[in-house]
């Protein structure tokens, strides 16, 4: 089998890379750089020159496979029109083939208690684009084309993650690590490598699916930042900060981190098998 991914260079495709490949499976990758083509034949993967914005690129490359995974985001400007037409343009190659597209659990907004993927969807402003975008790729099974919807949750592990972005590297530099508003939020987390082993496994998923890329682990926000203290090496020292206060240091990605989540991965695991083996996040946060 063979399959093309976006975004294979990225942190969350080199987890993905090495899985498939783990699996036996030939991989081929976008590369919009020389960086990245280098760190993806690093992996093991043939890199396919192109961007996200080269829709002939993407059609032919999954026209040649026999799946897709699709993981890359352009923030350059217009992300969820291209996200649009780099979907349109994938699913097209791919035609009866499996595609996997990429969402997140932030749509949910904040969860009443533990939920699963049938949950209202309430997102923050930073990812309501992407709302339309999945109905569209989801649409699609009607036409008898392979869609598949994988929505990871805040992925953690190997020192990277958003939590290393916008907590450690500013925790760091403060010797104090923030937590927005009291901490009694949660986060739906799940570690990058369980969830590339979710990638592979959608490949096989019926048509029309959504799962829920959560290793079961939602645990408050306080906790989080109290284990990324010790990362940082200023144990126990925690500022707390105000919603405002943590958009105008962070942007609006604070809105999402500020969102009380809690979900469950009952489906993958049921569907598909999957089993998440990471699962003491505190612990591996902690080392970050």
């Amino acid at each position: 089998m063979q399959v093309f991914i976006t975004g294979g260079s990225g942190y969350i495709g080199r987890s993905t890379v090495r899985a498939l490949i783990r699996h036996g499976i030939e991989v081929t990758a976008l590369a919009r750089s020389e960086h990245s083509a280098r760190t993806l034949t690093d992996l093991g993967a043939t890199p396919v020159a192109g961007a996200l914005t080269d829709a002939d690129v993407l059609r032919e490359a999954a026209g040649r496979a026999d799946g897709v995974i699709h993981l890359g985001v352009d923030y350059a400007g217009g992300t969820a029109d291209v996200d649009r037409a780099a979907a349109e343009a994938m699913q097209e190659g791919a035609a009866s083939g499996p595609y996997v597209h990429t969402g997140g659990v932030w749509v949910y907004g904040d969860t009443d208690g533990v939920v699963d993927e049938n949950a209202p969807q309430s997102p923050p402003r930073i990812t309501a684009w992407r709302l339309e975008n999945e109905k569209r790729v989801l649409a699609r099974a009607a036409a008898g084309e392979h869609p598949v919807v994988v929505m990871p949750g805040l992925v953690y592990g190997h020192s990277g993650g958003l939590a290393q972005g916008y907590f450690v590297e500013p925790g760091r530099a403060a010797g104090t690590v923030p937590c927005i508003g009291d901490g009694s939020n949660h986060w739906a987390l799940v570690h990058v490598d369980d969830l590339a082993e979710l990638y592979v496994l959608a490949l096989n998923a019926s048509a029309g699916s959504v799962y829920a890329g959560v290793g079961g682990q939602n645990l408050p926000l306080a906790d989080i930042t109290q284990a990324l203290s010790h990362a940082v090496g200023c144990p126990g020292r925690i500022e707390s900060v105000t919603l405002e206060e943590a958009v105008r240091r962070m942007g609006p990605i604070a809105e999402a981190f500020a969102l009380d989540q809690q979900l469950t991965g009952a489906r993958a695991r049921r569907e598909l098998g999957w089993t998440p083996t990471r699962l003491d996040a505190l612990a591996d946060l902690a080392q970050a």
